[in-house]
Order: C-alpha cells, then structure tokens, then sequence
C-alpha cells in the first residue's frame, strides 16, 4: 500500500507541517508501505517527492521542499493506497481538503468533513460543548462588519462580559499563531486588528488562572484516550515562537492531578470527539484551576506531530509507540472509509 503524505499547504502553520510530515515519514512501517510525500506550495501548487521505500530514502527536513516536480489530485486516485493529510489550520484541517477527499471517494486518515470544520473553528465548537454539557469559559465573537462600524460598541461588551486579562484569537487557526494576550483597552484594540489579518472571525476569550492540560484521543466510534499531560512554562501564556523555535514550553507526562480530576478530564475529552464527530484522531486542551474546576479550551483534529508534540508524545506514555500509532492511524482511516463506502451501497 502507498501512503501519500500531504504537507505544507496555504495556511500560517505551514512551516509546522512540514516538521510533523517529516516526523512521520521517519516512523512509517516501510517493511508494509511506501509513502509518496506531496508537498503544497504556500500558494497551493500541488508537487511530489520520490517515492519513500525505505526508512533510509527519507529526505532530511530541509530537503522536504526541494527536488520536486509538478503532481496532479487525480494521482491521488489509485487502488491501494490512502491519503495522510499532515496539513494544520485552514485549506487542510477545516474540512475543506476532507471534502476534497470524500468528493473522490478516496480513504484518508483523520477526522472527517464535520469534525475537522467545527473543531477548526473556535467559535462553533465552543456551542458543540457547551451543548454537550462540558464546561467553556465566557467568551465573545467578533466580526469584521460589527468590528468596523461598532468598534467601541464591541470594545464596552467585551469589557462588561470578560475581565482582563483576555485572550484574542483568529477563530480558525492554531499553533498560537495571531494570538495575544490582552490587559486593557488599548492593547485589546491592536490584538482584534492582529487577528483579523488571520481570520475573517475573531474569538475573544476569558483569562483564567489555571494549568494547562492536554489529552490525546484515539479511535472511530470507539473512543481511546491517553494519559493526561500537562504544559509547564514560565508565564501564562506563551506564542508560535515558543512552542516552536525557542523551546521554552515544558512537557509533563502525565500530568500530576488527582485522580477524579483525571477522570473527568477523560469524560470530557471523549464526549468532545463525539460531540464534533471525531474519528481517527484529535487532542483536547482543558483548564484546571487551583480549586480542580476544569474547562475545555479548544480541539485539535490534526495537532502536531514535531518532536516536542504533545499528542504523539502522550500516546508513548500510554503504551502506543510512535510506529504503531501512525500504524493505527492509516488503520482507523481505512475502517472508516470502509464503513462508509458500505452505508453508501445501502442508500442505494
């Protein structure tokens, strides 16, 4: 079986992609498949890779966007193989390439159209979970009209519903990337006009004194989760640069919480991949202040799989080697496809 890695793509996160795909080209059971890496030029230009049969043919992250040539998405369309969409943020983790995917009939790993939409969006997925009775922070939603007719209007509720500080957030994209942190009124106004060069919706979050968790789930209508781990860092919050170049974010695994809180944070995490239609793979972030009241901050439908990633790293602590969870993933997205191929036939 080929596997297509797609990476790179049109969004801000482009660069973290191609560090996850390489990842994960690094850890493919080549003993099984080959892997054809397909990378997405930053204007959307469709380019492949030689095909990878050995772990020792695997490109070195820099030569990831070289020695390419021109691939056509009908390529993409050949017995025995399946798509494995590395790609993070809008035009790969919203659904939009998802879609691409099901137009085409073609088996893919990750979430489907529904959950990829809705967990890329903060805004809408925060409804999902409230509806389903796991805790959410107050929070405001911005947009582009109200924000250029009503500035001041926009500024007086947010300031009236939220205390600083806040946090200001493109509603469609991840990685920390086009968020800040807000302490007043001044700052407020440059974070909202940060984030709308990102997103056409901008989410407005409550601040909270708490720790930072994470958890990692697994499966289709079989729901797995991991260990908890939890963030540790020197200040609340902490941005793209962070997370990415300069280290400064720790990793605990598991994270030291009691065992209820443990408990709960699990419940939420699974009622969240259902709540959004979750298959294949998603990581959930909660809150725990000091008085163990928990609240979700977001999903992500394909977090990061770079070196210093939570996800990959919370499934090792579980007992799921990086192998064997690439493994299960490109299982999980044949089952689905396979399942849904067969709903087909009976609709007929």
């Amino acid at each position: 079986m080929n596997i297509f890695v797609l990476y790179g793509g049109k969004s801000a996160e482009h660069d973290v992609s191609i560090i996850s795909a390489y990842n994960i080209l690094k850890e493919v059971y080549y003993q099984y498949y080959t892997a054809t890496p397909i990378y997405i030029t930053r204007e959307g230009q469709w380019m492949r890779k030689a095909t990878i049969t050995s772990v020792d043919d695997v490109p070195t992250h820099a030569a990831m966007t070289e020695d390419l040539e021109p691939f056509s998405i009908e390529a993409l369309k050949v017995d025995d193989s399946i798509v494995f969409p590395v790609l993070h943020g809008p035009n790969g983790e919203d659904g939009t390439m998802q879609g691409l995917f099901e137009v085409m009939d073609i088996p893919y790993v990750g979430c489907g159209v529904l959950a990829s939409s809705t967990g890329m969006d903060k805004i809408v997925s925060k409804v999902l979970f409230d509806a389903a009775g796991i805790p959410i922070l107050p929070y405001e939603a911005v947009t582009p009209a109200e924000w250029q007719a009503k500035k001041y209007e926009v500024i007086t509720r947010v300031e009236l519903n939220l205390l600083y500080p806040v946090y200001v957030k493109p509603a469609n994209l991840g990685s920390s990337v086009g968020i800040s942190e807000v302490k007043n009124t001044d700052e407020l106004i440059e974070a909202i006009d940060l984030a709308f060069e990102y997103d056409h919706r901008v989410l407005v979050d409550q601040g909270i004194e708490a720790r930072e968790v994470e958890i990692a789930v697994l499966g289709n209508d079989d729901v797995n989760v991991s260990v908890v781990g939890e963030l540790v860092k020197d200040t609340q919050f902490y941005d793209y640069k962070a997370k990415y170049e300069s280290n400064d974010v720790g990793l605990r695994i598991p994270a030291q919480l009691e065992d209820e809180t443990v408990s709960r944070i699990k419940k939420y995490a699974a009622d969240a991949f259902l709540a959004t239609d979750g298959s294949g793979l998603m990581r959930a972030d909660f809150f725990v202040t000091a008085d163990n009241d928990i609240f979700i901050n977001e999903v992500n439908t394909f977090p990061g799989f770079t070196p210093i990633s939570m996800y990959p790293k919370l499934w090792e602590a579980t007992g799921l080697s990086y192998g064997d969870l690439i493994e299960e993933l490109i299982q999980l997205g044949l089952r689905r496809h396979k399942s849904r191929q067969m709903s087909s036939m009976k609709d007929r």
